[in-house]
């Protein structure tokens, strides 16, 4: 045992120095710039509105709807923006196209652990969505660099053999994420019903949200539960792996050309149980002969014939930033140092004012202050 663990060690490190080598070093003063390698100029990155996109599902049952997955990834974009006035009125930017007409019910901010997410109903889809936000600030290629050594570390509650990521974990489980997400997802249905509920996240925010996922299928019931993520890493291992796909089977995890993220923390085909495993069902979105298609992988989760498909060295970080043609990132990256500008019980007391002049109906949950408006 102890030789694996130190082969998978190895083999890390080997992994890293290739990584490394492609992450450019951010230049003082923390400005951004741009990532990796970009795409051939024949790249299609958005399919036009009359334009049926190429979807292969390589002989599997599974069907992908495009339309529902264009509409989600709006969401998972959405959560990323900073005016939250905007957001609970869904007049922002990014508050538009296919999710017209949605309601935020809550939106939750955790300003110590730099976590945002929302939770509302989509009157086209009879969904509630769960949106959470992925990584703030400058801080994506440390973040890269950092998944690069994380090992299974923290073993799942109730779960036998299964270990997963410490750090995703606690974002969910040990912070204001999960008891306001539960708190708010119930209400939803008790105003709304049974409805389906759907999660989403991209980045940081995907793999936050197959733990949330996970929780509300344990506590409402499978049939109903829905993850869809863009671009998030690695969770757990393969014994994980195989319990999430148990508890939610309808899982889609949208992986994008050769963006690097999904490829972390790495996985060793030759050591799977002592590594990181992705659990299925992938469906991956590249460029076919100048065309958008997007293939439906297979049910292991590591399929060779998706991302996995692309070489180590070939991948790249500016692929993570958009999906299905949508830009997903931060509209100011300093979003953690704006909101601690002013006081948490400042900043409820002010959203809590706009929310009553707007007379939206929205909980506002911030820290470990709760503001309702009625």
């Amino acid at each position: 045992m102890d030789r694996r663990r130190r082969a998978v060690e190895v083999a890390a490190a080997a992994a890293a120095v290739m990584v490394l080598l492609l992450l450019p070093i951010v230049p003082a003063g923390g400005a951004r710039r741009d990532w990796g390698f970009h795409p051939p100029s024949s790249f299609v990155g958005y399919t036009e509105p009359n334009t049926k996109p190429d979807i292969r599902n390589s002989g599997q049952s599974f069907v992908f709807n495009y339309t529902l997955a264009k509409a989600i990834v709006e969401y998972a974009s959405a959560v990323y923006m900073t005016d939250l006035t905007a957001l609970y009125t869904w007049t922002c930017s990014r508050c538009n196209d296919l999710t017209r007409g949605f309601e935020v019910t809550c939106i939750i901010v955790d300003v110590q652990n730099c976590l945002q997410a929302f939770v509302g109903v989509d009157p086209n889809l009879n969904a509630i969505i769960v949106a959470i936000r992925g990584t703030q600030e400058n801080s994506i290629q440390n973040w890269i660099k950092d998944l690069i050594w994380k090992q299974v570390n923290l073993n799942y509650p109730n779960m036998p053999n299964a270990k997963v990521h410490i750090g995703f974990y606690s974002s969910y489980n040990n912070t204001l994420l999960r008891p306001a997400i539960t708190n708010a997802v119930r209400k939803a249905r008790k105003l709304h019903g049974d409805c389906d509920i759907i999660v989403t996240g991209h980045s940081m925010g995907g793999a936050i949200a197959s733990f949330c996922v996970l929780d509300l299928a344990i506590s409402f019931g499978s049939d109903n539960v829905h993850l869809m993520s863009f671009g998030q890493p690695r969770v757990g291992n393969a014994a994980f792996a195989s319990y999430f796909a148990k508890y939610v089977p309808k899982t889609i995890r949208m992986t994008h050309e050769r963006d690097i993220v999904p490829h972390l923390p790495p996985y060793f085909f030759f050591l799977p149980q002592l590594t990181y495993r992705h659990f299925p069902r992938e469906v991956w979105e590249h460029d076919v002969d100048g065309n958008t298609t997007f293939q439906v992988c297979d049910g292991s989760g590591e399929d060779p014939n998706c991302s996995r498909s692309v070489f180590v060295l070939f991948w790249s970080a500016s692929d993570h930033l958009t999906y299905m043609g949508v830009k997903i990132e931060a509209d100011d990256w300093s979003t953690c140092r704006i909101v601690m500008g002013q006081s948490v019980e400042q900043l409820g007391m002010s959203l809590a004012s706009n929310i009553a002049t707007s007379g939206h109906s929205v909980d506002v949950v911030i820290a470990d202050h709760s503001v309702q408006v009625d």
